[in-house]
């Protein structure tokens, strides 16, 4: 699918190529790729991260929890196969869907031996309930031999690598302790694009000291980039994180509902058409939320961004070059 593929008016490429939304979601392309709904399964695999473990730092990311970004997933003491079923038992009263993919979301999870990551991934892979294998990590974690084994299942089965990018900017980035650079980014999805694996990154909107001309220059980066998906993540800000701590000592300017769905709305105009949005808000676990609180109701946070767009009569790729 190609820009030029588009017709002029945003209400028919709407309707054409994106049923009622107005950007290609995931939910969109997976209903497309495997004739179904498919719902992700967030597993552990019980793995830490350099940001963690000394190898640069202590405390992770000032935004990150307990969990690790995997506050969802399930406990790295059970097998593979174990959290796969215990994870569609938990979602079976919401949905009664068959096919699924396989999310190892907590920390960095190609932060350990090969011979470890092949086991826990085979073991994902040829599952016969999961479609794909989704695993999140770090731009910096991505040795030869982990690319050659995300290859090789990559054969059998799509992968999805995620990187929490997160900003292009080095002095956020040197804010929030990320420990890699915006080229090292850059090196890390030009060795999966070579591969042919698919690349999902991570953006956050709303970090500290950014403006939005900051936030549409990362989302720019990322547009410019090989990559099949995007997440657009709101900032939140979590109990027990240094982000948390920093907010509660001298509180810093927060998206309204309305900036957001506006800010957004813009910058899925930004994106390229054929790029899957594998999330355009954010989640964080109730009981831990400090900050912005009306990002609990989901629901209508997406109809806001969703009436927002029609409002500006903005679609994803208006502003794409």
């Amino acid at each position: 699918m190609k820009y030029t593929d588009f017709p002029a008016a945003s209400e028919a490429s709407e309707a054409v190529f994106w049923g009622d939304k107005r950007y290609y979601s995931l939910d969109c392309y997976l209903k497309r790729t495997f004739g179904e709904k498919v719902y992700r399964l967030a597993l552990n695999g019980g793995m830490t991260c350099p940001n963690r473990d000394g190898t640069l730092g202590t405390r992770g990311c000032i935004f990150c929890s307990a969990g690790g970004s995997g506050d969802f997933a399930s406990s790295p003491a059970r097998s593979v196969s174990e959290q796969i079923e215990d994870a569609i038992l938990r979602i079976r009263p919401k949905s009664n869907c068959k096919t699924f993919i396989a999310y190892f979301q907590a920390y960095t999870n190609t932060y350990a031996p090969v011979s470890y990551l092949r086991r826990i991934f085979t073991e994902a892979v040829t599952h016969p309930k999961i479609a794909a294998l989704s695993v999140a990590t770090r731009c910096d974690c991505l040795p030869e031999e982990v690319l050659e084994l995300l290859a090789e299942l990559n054969r059998q089965k799509p992968v999805w690598v995620e990187l929490g990018l997160q900003t292009m900017h080095p002095s956020t980035l040197a804010l929030i302790r990320s420990g890699f650079s915006p080229e090292q980014y850059r090196a890390a999805v030009a060795a999966l694009h070579r591969r042919h694996l698919s690349v999902v990154t991570h953006l956050i909107l709303g970090l500290p000291g950014e403006t939005k001309e900051m936030m549409r220059q990362s989302v720019s980066f990322v547009a410019s980039m090989p990559v099949f998906g995007i997440k657009l993540q709101l900032l939140h800000i979590l109990k027990g994180t240094d982000l948390g701590r920093m907010y509660e000592t001298e509180p810093f300017p927060l998206f309204t509902l309305e900036e957001y769905c506006d800010f957004v709305a813009e910058c899925i105009a930004m994106l390229p058409p054929e790029t899957v949005v594998h999330r355009i808000t954010g989640d964080g676990p109730r009981a831990l939320l400090t900050a912005p609180l009306w990002s609990t109701d989901k629901k209508r946070v997406l109809g806001a961004i969703q009436k927002r767009l029609r409002e500006r009569d903005l679609w994803q790729g208006k502003f794409y070059t």
